[in-house]
């Protein structure tokens, strides 16, 4: 079965030749005694191939009739493309050579659309170490309700709910929810001011986008459910950074200085309202010794006036000699000077007296 340099003729006949003797057995020649050539039986060298072509369809027929499904995964069985079934993970049976057919769906992890920026790997650790933003503006330029431009990043987590919808039902899933996102992401963020999309109004924005894309989603029927949808960067444009900055920076101080206006406030009106509720008090308790002064100095005048109508000349002398008495009770010294007398007239003198001159 070797070319002797006659050409692809020789060895086609060759070829033809092997084939003929593979398919006939020797025969016995009883006659020569030189015995010549044998004579083969044709069928047996046919039969074998036969078996071993049969035995090896049989062997492929059970090896495709076997699929297993990962955990993380769905099959979706189709007969002459034809939906049958979905299976879930594990060992399961198929008619073999291609009547059915299995396709796998990732539908029990949770799928992540970037937008602003790209991540890669599948741990945290590997998306933030491949963060890239580039030429990737006209997803996050956004214009905001009071006519501002805002930077804004996120993302969208989803899981497929129904993996023959998924495969079925629409064409280019990923590029049809990365379309729905932008879109409605635009709509939310046209309706708010630039402050509450930089500030305060990030986890109102993402509730508020996730409940509108599912229901675009439902409403295209892709077995898709929005698990998440979180705001990651959210930035004025590179252009206008600075002065967003500077604004930034005095709006703080004025919060700053509202905030010390108001604890100084907190601070000095608790306590003015104190001291006046103590000069009240103390205002009231003086009031209420005058007048118990006045009643008891009224009740000791009607006393005296008692006494003065029945004997007004000893009344009238021991009022006099009461009241000297309470005068030269608080004064040390007494000294008369008179211009018409020289010198001094020492009056009265009262040197146990430890009280101060008066």
């Amino acid at each position: 079965m070797t070319n002797n340099g006659n050409g692809p003729d020789k060895i086609i006949h060759d070829l033809n030749e092997y084939l003929s003797r593979l398919g006939k057995k020797p025969k016995q020649n009883n006659g020569g005694a030189g015995g010549g050539p044998g004579n083969f039986e044709p069928d047996t060298g046919w039969r074998a191939i036969a078996i071993f072509l049969i035995g090896g369809l049989v062997l492929l027929g059970v090896y495709q009739s076997f699929y297993t499904i990962d955990v993380s995964e769905e099959g979706v069985v189709t007969r002459f493309d034809r939906y049958i079934k979905t299976e879930g993970p594990g060992l399961h049976l198929k008619i073999p050579f291609g009547v059915d057919k299995v396709t796998r769906v990732k539908s029990k992890v949770i799928h992540q659309e970037d937008f602003g920026f790209r991540t890669k790997g599948s741990s945290t650790m590997q998306r933030r170490r491949s963060y890239t933003k580039n030429d990737l503006a006209s997803e996050s330029l956004m214009l905001t309700g009071d006519l501002n431009v805002a930077d804004v990043e996120w993302t969208l987590q989803y899981q497929i709910i129904d993996p023959w919808k998924y495969l079925y039902k629409a064409r280019s899933v990923e590029t049809n929810i990365r379309d729905v996102s932008i879109s409605i992401m635009r709509r939310v963020v046209g309706d708010k001011l630039v402050n509450e999309v930089l500030t305060t109004g990030r986890v109102s924005i993402a509730s508020e986008a996730k409940i509108l894309t599912q229901k675009i989603l439902d409403q295209y029927d892709m077995g898709i459910k929005i698990e998440r949808i979180n705001l990651q960067d959210v930035n004025p444009p590179e252009a206008v950074q600075d002065a967003f900055n500077e604004v930034n920076a005095a709006k703080q101080e004025q919060e700053q200085t509202i905030n010390q206006a108001e604890r100084e406030y907190n601070r000095q009106i608790p306590k003015a309202k104190g001291q006046a509720e103590q000069q009240i008090k103390e205002a009231e308790a003086f009031s209420v010794n005058i007048k118990n002064r006045s009643k008891g100095d009224a009740e000791r005048f009607k006393e005296v006036l008692k006494e003065y109508q029945k004997a007004p000349s000893i009344t009238r002398k021991r009022l006099y000699i009461e009241t000297m008495k309470d005068i030269f009770t608080d004064i040390d010294d007494l000294t008369i000077i008179d211009p018409s007398v020289k010198g001094v007239l020492p009056l009265y003198s009262n040197p146990l007296q430890t009280k101060g001159t008066k």
